[in-house]
């Protein structure tokens, strides 16, 4: 697919997650009244305050209606705030029995950087038709509504396959029974609590700041991050994975999980934040999947409002990052597959062997792509490799070729210690 511009990626980063003033893709929220300032206190304090009050907000299981699931349960900080286990969707609900439609992704590395949802449109008539569209990018969440994490950080505490909790004034009476509630006081004014849309408000911006601002989602600790500062070498088979990643007539991975540094020498995230359709294979283990009707169509639907006419979005999420992929036990959107080496697989097998993938259709052929609707599969990537090839080509790696890159993802895992010299 085509690159945005230079010019439009830039602009948007420079600005900032939190600075962009244009119109966000979710709804807008409605002014609230100015609550009574908090104690008076230094910036930096009042950062650190907030931050601190955050990360006890992401931890409380008591804000849940089950009163056993926090934030933390689904981004638990020990798997790289990915969770704990190899679900394709986790459990949640009033009585930790329902399952939701996506899985759950990590928080590391990639939420300080994310831009607002954004997709450049071509200036003139002769450019939309004459050149390729690029896809949108940026934005919270598979798919990207959400552009502050103050929004996001709330959908899982009212969504009733989660937190399920009924309202904005339940997650706020429970917060006035909190330990910290003295906390919260202290941070945003001793009459916070009376003005509870405001008290919520305020609630998931520390969220939101403990996301931004806590060392411990961007520690750059792995093998690899001790390879680009040249303190240690790659072994022979990690410098032949990470060889077939770059390769763009193989893998070509680095067309979407950016390898770059950063203009300031910062590490990189291994996400270029853009938005791509696969053509996954639907996960029979989602209930709302047990319904022949329903498909989770990403940009366009069905929790995403506000780009369902856009039919050329359908099947789009948002591309994660690398990072720590090794340690996960749910890949793609829809946690389809619960292994790196199968999710490999499957990238580099989807039009060599579909037969592998997905099932019949009733007349015996292959139903590919069964996870969005027939009409809507021509969305699929075909054009980039190595999704360009046909039933019967030689897949882009054998099976030697994909464990080499494993060997070279496992590098990409977080708490690596490098050996002292003697």
């Amino acid at each position: 697919m085509k690159a945005i511009s230079l010019l439009a990626f830039t602009l948007i980063l420079s600005v900032g997650v939190n600075g962009w003033q244009a119109q966000a893709a979710t709804t807008v929220e409605k002014p609230v009244a100015v609550i009574q300032a908090a104690p008076k206190m230094s910036d930096a304090a009042a950062t650190a305050a907030t931050i601190a009050l955050g990360k006890k907000i992401f931890f409380d299981q008591s804000l849940s209606a089950s009163g056993r699931i926090s934030c933390a349960s689904c981004h638990d900080p020990k798997h790289a705030y990915a969770p704990p286990n190899n679900l394709s969707v986790q459990l949640g609900g009033p009585h930790m029995a329902s399952l939701g439609s996506r899985a759950a992704p990590s928080l590391a590395y990639h939420l300080n950087q994310t831009p607002i949802w954004y997709k450049e449109r071509a200036s003139s008539f002769v450019e939309r038709i004459t050149e390729t569209d690029s896809p949108p990018f940026g934005g919270f969440g598979w798919d990207g509504r959400f552009n502050k994490l103050s929004q996001q950080a709330g959908f899982p505490l009212l969504n009733a396959d989660e937190m399920a909790n009924p309202s904005i004034e339940a997650v706020v009476d429970k917060l006035t029974r909190a330990s910290y509630a003295e906390d919260f006081r202290k941070v945003f004014g001793a009459t916070i609590f009376t003005n509870k849309q405001q008290a919520y408000a305020q609630a998931m911006k520390a969220i939101e700041q403990f996301e931004l601002h806590d060392p411990s989602f961007y520690p750059f600790t792995s093998k690899f991050d001790a390879y680009l500062d040249d303190k240690v070498k790659l072994s022979t088979q990690e410098e032949r994975g990470l060889k077939l990643f770059v390769d763009p007539k193989g893998g070509n991975c680095t067309s979407c999980h950016t390898l770059e540094s950063g203009a300031d020498g910062s590490h990189p995230l291994f996400t270029n934040h853009q938005f791509e359709a696969i053509g996954v294979p639907r996960n029979n283990k989602i209930p709302a999947n047990k319904d022949a009707s329903y498909y989770d169509m990403g940009l366009c639907g069905p929790l995403r409002k506000d780009q369902q006419s856009d039919k050329t979005f359908c099947g789009m999420f948002k591309t994660p990052t690398l990072r720590n992929v090794a340690t996960r036990g749910a890949f793609f959107h829809n946690g389809r597959f619960s292994t790196l080496k199968e999710t490999l697989e499957f990238y580099v097998q989807r039009d060599t062997n579909p037969e592998k993938w997905y099932p019949k259709n009733k007349d015996g052929g292959i139903d590919k792509f069964n996870d969005l609707p027939p009409a809507l599969r021509a969305n699929v990537d075909i054009v980039d490799e190595p999704l360009t090839r046909k039933k019967g080509d030689k897949p882009a790696w054998n099976a030697a070729e994909i464990n080499e890159v494993i060997a070279f993802l496992k590098t990409l895992n977080d708490g690596y210690s490098v050996p002292k010299k003697r």
